[in-house]
């Protein structure tokens, strides 16, 4: 049986890690999900070694060669993979299935398959935060609901009583004014992610770099500001102003955590075969907002996306809120990771999208 260029393509199409390796460990095919999650392109795959591409602990890789020899398949549960020489920092977690067979391409090969449990906490922790902003989103239009009204009233008897009473008192009721004014903004700022996108063909390194321009007015100057863009990303059917502004929100968020003196990294990244909550995706576009700031409290992390809940003594705790509100319109996520060393921000957004 040869690996044919159909075969191919339908191992492309799975979300498993896919290899297929002979009895000297050398490495004949990946697929699409393998290149992603060991962070090597096929080209530098394919004539390799499998010792040259992942480490495990204890090592599985014997096992599988030994596989091919004794055409006799094998599971290894929840083992440690190190993927080299460019894969992700923090070694995955992943289950192992070896499967032996005999092609006439190749002759006797293992076909190695590695589910990292990694990816199904992640993707019980995105439903999560779907349910969370769906909660939230109702939450917020009956907050506002509810607070529009006798703002509306509370604004209007400070005018009239601003005809009757002293000059020296004026002032008073302007700042009763000034404020009902800040609350409307507000509670308009609450209301905005109910709006649908205005779809058009966006280039998502110029949004990148409108806010990048944005951040450098306000950044100190003390503060690093770098980017880190892959070009492959194709154009996105996207309302640019909601992503933007989604974008800012994480930004400014960012800025403040670092102060006036830090560092903040835009980068962008094209996922392949790439899961948001259930749905897998051909292809989702990445954008990742990363600081060196001290991080998020523990206690606020499983709460980031909830309506006010904040760090700072300032904040209206709607920032996050609304910026999750807005990539959700778009079949999107926000996925946050924050340690003492930094805080990483990262907006998904499939290219394949329901415009409905």
């Amino acid at each position: 049986m040869d690996f044919k260029r159909a075969d191919s393509e339908l191992a492309d199409g799975l979300a498993v890690a896919v290899l297929v390796a002979d009895a000297a460990g050398v490495v004949h095919f990946v697929n699409a999900a393998a290149e992603d999650l060991f962070g090597v392109s096929r080209k530098r795959a394919v004539g390799a070694t499998l010792s040259e591409l992942i480490v495990t602990e204890p090592d599985r890789l014997q096992h599988a060669r030994e596989a091919v020899q004794s055409e006799e398949a094998f599971t290894a549960r929840e083992i440690e993979i190190t993927p080299l020489p460019n894969g992700p920092a923090q070694p995955l977690h992943a289950d192992v299935a070896v499967t032996p067979w005999h092609s006439r391409q190749w002759g006797a090969v293992a076909i190695i398959e590695v589910s990292p449990l990694d990816r199904h906490l992640r993707i019980v922790r995105e439903e999560a935060l779907r349910a969370q902003e769906e909660a939230n989103r109702t939450l917020l239009r009956g907050l506002a609901h509810e607070v529009r009204n006798p703002l509306a009233g509370l604004r209007g008897a400070a005018q009239l009583l601003e005809r009757e009473v002293d000059a020296g008192l004026v002032e008073y009721t302007q700042v009763i004014v000034r404020e009902a004014d800040r609350l409307r903004a507000l509670i308009d700022r609450m209301m905005a992610p109910d709006q649908r996108p205005n779809r058009g063909e966006t280039n998502i390194h110029e949004v990148t770099e409108h806010v990048m321009q944005l951040l450098r007015a306000e950044a100190g100057p003390g503060v690093a500001l770098t980017t880190a863009y892959d070009p492959s990303i194709p154009e996105l059917q996207i309302d640019r102003d909601q992503i933007i502004q989604a974008l800012l929100n994480l930004a400014r968020n960012a800025l403040q955590a670092i102060g006036d003196d830090g560092a903040i990294t835009m980068r962008t990244r094209a996922l392949r075969q790439y899961t948001i909550g259930q749905t897998l995706h051909r292809l989702v576009a990445t954008i990742e907002l990363i600081d060196n700031g001290p991080g998020i409290p523990e206690e606020l992390q499983d709460h980031l996306f909830q309506p006010m809940v904040t760090g700072r003594p300032d904040g209206t705790g709607l920032g996050l809120t609304i910026a999750q509100s807005l990539v959700g319109r778009h079949d999107g996520l926000i996925e946050c990771e924050s340690s003492t060393a930094g805080t990483t921000f990262r907006i998904l957004l499939p290219l394949e999208q329901n415009h409905g």
